[in-house]
């Protein structure tokens, strides 16, 4: 059962990631990388958070996004700020403009969702939806 659990994870990995491949394609980025928009998006899903946790999360060096983020925060899309109990750590967060942006970017990207699946029948829409309900109620109950 475990084999067919992990061959499952990654047919639906590389599923997903020819749909967010498709979703993307043509996509305006408001004038910011792909990498730059989704990363103002998922910290502004996560909240303020440290980069040590970030980049452990993104799974990439933190130097690589010292550099992402200089350029947001010239921008004006993010914060940084020191801790002050521990001045080794910088905490991140997206600011008001940064947070506009965001939203503007789930906003698009739910609307371009909805479109890939509107040819999908209502019995098939109600069977998809049932799965990923289940699949996040287990991650859900994993992270706890």
């Amino acid at each position: 059962m475990k084999k067919r659990f992990v061959e499952l994870i990654e047919s639906n990995m590389r599923a997903i990631d020819r749909m967010s491949d498709r979703l993307k394609a043509g996509a305006d980025f408001f004038g910011y990388s792909r990498a730059q928009l989704q990363m103002i998006v998922r910290l502004r899903l996560s909240g303020r958070a440290k980069l040590k946790d970030i980049a452990r999360r993104e799974m990439t060096p933190a130097s690589n996004l010292c550099a992402l983020f200089r350029n947001l925060e010239k921008d004006g899309l993010i914060s940084r700020e020191i801790d002050e109990s521990d001045r080794r750590n910088t905490w991140y967060s997206v600011s008001a403009k940064g947070a506009k942006l965001a939203d503007r970017a789930m906003d698009l990207l739910r609307t371009r969702v909805e479109e890939f699946f509107s040819g999908i029948s209502r019995q098939d829409e109600e069977k998809l939806t049932d799965a990923l309900e289940t699949i996040n109620k287990l991650l859900n109950k994993m992270e706890q």
